[in-house]
C-alpha cells in the first residue's frame, strides 16, 4: 500500500504560478509511475501529467504542454507539478496517483484505471 498526500493548491490569478507537491509513503518501491489528474465540477477526472519514477520520463496532456512541468525527488519520495501561465480553465481539484504497472515507467500512463493509489486532492482555483 502507498499513501499519497498532495499539498500546494490555492487561489491564484490568471497568468500566475503554483507548485503542487505529492508526498509518498509506504511501499513506494512498488511504484513505477506517478501521475497528476484533475477534476473540475461536473466533469470527469482527466490526465494532466505523468512521470516514470525509475526512468524520469515525463508525459503531458496537450492542454498543459509548455506550461506545466512534472518532476520527482526520489530521495524525498515526492513528486511535483510546477504550473505556470495558469488559466481559469485550469481550475479543478488536482489529484496525485501512483501505479505499480511497470509499463508506465517508460511509456506514461494517462488513464485513471491504470493507477492503483490516489491522494485526497488539492483545490486549484485560477481567477480571471
Amino acid at each position: 500500500q502507498v499513501h499519497l498526500v498532495e499539498s500546494g493548491g490555492g487561489l491564484v490569478q490568471a497568468g500566475g504560478s503554483l507548485r503542487l507537491s505529492c508526498a509518498a509513503s509506504g511501499r513506494t518501491s512498488s511504484t513505477y509511475g506517478m501521475g497528476w489528474f484533475r477534476q473540475a465540477p461536473g466533469k470527469e477526472r482527466r490526465f494532466v501529467a505523468a512521470i516514470g519514477t525509475t526512468t524520469g520520463r515525463s508525459y503531458y496532456a496537450d492542454s498543459v504542454k509548455g506550461r506545466f512541468t512534472v518532476s520527482r525527488d526520489n530521495a524525498e519520495l515526492t513528486v511535483y507539478l510546477q504550473m505556470s501561465s495558469l488559466k481559469p480553465e485550469d481550475t479543478a481539484v488536482y489529484y496525485c496517483a501512483g501505479t505499480r504497472t511497470e509499463y508506465c515507467a517508460g511509456y506514461g500512463c494517462s488513464a485513471p484505471e491504470e493507477y492503483d493509489w490516489w491522494g485526497q486532492g488539492t483545490q486549484v482555483t485560477v481567477s480571471s
